[in-house]
């Protein structure tokens, strides 16, 4: 068989051989760090024989494909740890997440664990690394499945192999242990060296407030000591800069029971932050030809048909709502409101491209466990915009769209990597013509390289309608967010029959850029509160100064230099308080604005202000005049 490595290079093996026997034949070195293989796209152990043609990528943990089956394998190594220690214990799901992973778990009767029962917990699978245990996958019928998870009273597993009656069902063995699982996972228990668990949480079954709260058990796991304590390090920072804290703090945003989780609320200081955010957006968006449109919350339950979002993304959606015998969905998308507009009217070839950009909501159902701040929500706002172009205009449209994400990033200090974001061989992942994506993605590839993008290729990270370029963003302390994104579309044409006449006189399907360069304005933020640990530039800030007289006799001076300020569009605010002035200028540091302003007897008689910024203390006396000329100047996005 052809065996094609991610440089191009294809190599011969004899059919049924593993991914093992790959890597060996590469380096040995290699072999010792591999910790999984992808084959056209598709996670596959190690061990796993390959018997046909195909592409593969050997991946280890410095992969982020290798990290999430270095944790997934950590997680059953945990569970094997638990069931040796709580004999009866029943197992919910233990995928990887972000750095790591979590078990659900139903502990016998009279049995709680907390943080004190964790290091004990790490020491067992710190024994159980020590035999290196072998991951065995084995095919298995779902009767016999079903028999095995009976024996063991296992009625979690049980209600997860009734959604799998048509689909291949595989148990893992490691040890002692064996667990319901697709996979994938390292060879052996020895390569998961430096095991850490961290917390202890509830969870609701499946994520539904109904059925029993199981114990989640979050950990991580590096194959070398170093590796961890880094991670530590930077999981201590992480937590001066948690936004759901800080959101608190700075007085951001709220989320409230009575309104629903995963539900803000943008306090004034919220809305400050996302109205400057969206002002910035919205002067570059009209230098570059967008108009701006508003569309309902909801739509006819057709219109996401038509699309293909239902029921593509149905698990992911609200129920439909019912009024007069018509169904409604909660808008999971906006580009399908967007479609309509262009289908308006009669399009020429001469009106192309025509740019339509919404901050537009949009909802999606995510389990109560998977919220988290304004980083995982319910209800969230996109920077929404679809371009309708011609062919010959797509590549242009493809690099504005670029340069204008680039813009964003640069302007708050984030360092960009980019993904082109493919398909893979699972034609049931993806929608349209395979001629179209073939198109497209040599359009996208064509576009990064005029354009000397540093990018790497993700198969299988296309949307279902289409490739796309992906953003990812790394904050102040390392860690990668994915954030903007431009996609091409010739799928959603064809399902809306949008059309414009051409030059020849005949109808022609126009191309769909879809772009959103902040992606969420929700995750945007807290990105953002965490990336300045609150303390944000001046222009973005939502107060951007304290005016703190010292005495009521400098209290007029202090109104009247709010008002100039003010004037400028500089968002000011004059503590008239009877306090002493240290307290006023701690309680201004704490709130981290980023000047306040002193006003004495000795600053009126100078036309001036005693000058302090935010984390550097006392700058001097400065004058009226200096004063206004330093916030204007840093009044504009970007600036320092």
């Amino acid at each position: 068989m052809q065996i094609t490595l991610p440089n191009g290079d294809v190599r011969a093996y004899p059919e049924g051989t593993t991914g093992l026997e790959i890597a060996k034949s590469i380096s040995e070195g290699l072999a010792r760090v591999s910790v999984g293989i992808i084959v056209n796209g598709a996670p596959y152990d190690l061990s796993r024989q390959i018997n046909a043609d195909a592409s593969i990528k050997i991946v280890t943990f410095d992969d982020d494909e290798g990290k999430q089956i270095f944790w997934h394998s950590s997680a059953h190594l945990m569970a094997e740890a638990l069931e040796v220690m709580y004999p009866g214990v029943k197992f919910g799901i233990g995928p990887p997440i972000d750095n790591g992973f979590y078990y659900d778990v139903d502990l016998p009767e009279g049995v709680k664990l907390s943080v004190e029962d964790l290091p004990a917990i790490e020491t067992k699978m710190l024994e159980l690394v020590k035999r290196c245990q072998e991951y065995v996958r084995r095919e298995i019928s779902w009767d016999d499945a079903v028999a095995y998870f009976k024996e063991k009273g296992d009625e979690y597993k049980l209600e997860l192999l009734d959604g799998l009656k048509d689909q291949e069902i595989t148990f893992y063995t490691q040890g002692g242990f064996t667990d319901l699982c697709r996979g994938t996972h390292v060879p052996n228990t020895g390569m998961l060296k430096c095991p850490k668990l961290l917390s202890v949480a509830g969870a609701y079954w499946r994520g539904d407030v109904s059925r029993k709260v199981l114990t989640r058990i979050y950990g991580t796991a590096f194959p070398k000591k170093a590796l961890l304590e880094e991670y530590l390090t930077q999981r201590a920072e992480a937590e001066k800069r948690d936004h759901r804290k800080l959101g608190k703090d700075l007085e951001i945003y709220l989320i409230t029971p009575l309104v629903g989780g995963g539900l803000p609320i943008w306090l004034p200081n919220g809305t400050a932050i996302r109205r400057r955010l969206e002002a910035f957006l919205r002067e570059e968006q009209v230098k570059r030809g967008y108009q701006e449109v508003i569309t309902p919350h909801i739509g006819n339950l057709e219109l996401y048909k038509t699309s293909g979002h239902y029921p593509y993304y149905a698990d992911s959606q609200f129920d439909p709502i019912t009024v007069e015998d018509e169904q409604y969905l909660l808008k999971p998308m906006n580009c399908p409101h967007h479609h309509q507009i262009y289908d308006s009217k009669p399009r020429s070839y001469r009106d192309l491209p025509v740019r339509l950009a919404e901050f537009g909501t949009v909802y999606r159902y995510e389990q109560s466990g998977e919220l988290n701040g304004l980083s995982r929500v319910r209800g969230f706002t996109q920077d929404d915009a679809h371009i309708y172009c011609t062919q010959d205009q797509l590549k242009d449209e493809i690099k504005n769209v670029v340069e204008l994400t680039q813009l964003v990033f640069s302007t708050f200090d984030l360092e960009v990597s980019t993904r082109l974001s493919f398909r893979d061989d699972n034609p049931n992942k993806y929608g349209g013509d395979i001629e179209l994506w073939d198109r497209s993605q040599r359009e996208i590839k064509e576009a990064a390289d005029e354009m000397n993008l540093d990018y790497f290729i993700g198969l299988g990270e296309a949307a279902f309608y289409g490739p796309k370029i992906d953003f990812i963003v790394r904050d102040a302390i390392g860690r990668k967010w994915q954030l903007g994104t431009v996609q091409v579309d010739y799928v959603m044409p064809e399902r809306f029959n949008l059309e414009y006449a051409g030059a020849d006189n005949t109808k022609h399907r126009p191309v769909i850029i879809h772009r959103a360069p902040f992606g969420s304005m929700e995750r945007f933020i807290s990105i953002l509160i965490e990336h300045y640990t609150g303390n944000f530039p001046f222009w973005l800030a939502p107060l951007q100064a304290n005016i703190l007289p010292i005495a009521e006799a400098h209290q007029t001076f202090a109104s009247d230099i709010a008002a100039e300020l003010e004037a400028l569009g500089i968002r000011v605010h004059v503590d008239l308080r009877n306090e002493k002035i240290n307290r006023k200028i701690a309680e201004s540091e704490q709130k981290k604005v980023p000047f306040a302003l002193v006003i004495g007897s000795k600053e009126i008689e100078m036309d001036s202000v005693a000058l302090r910024k935010h984390g550097e203390g006392d700058k001097g006396m400065v004058t009226v005049a200096e004063v206004k000329e330093l916030f204007l100047h840093l009044n504009v996005p970007g600036a320092k």
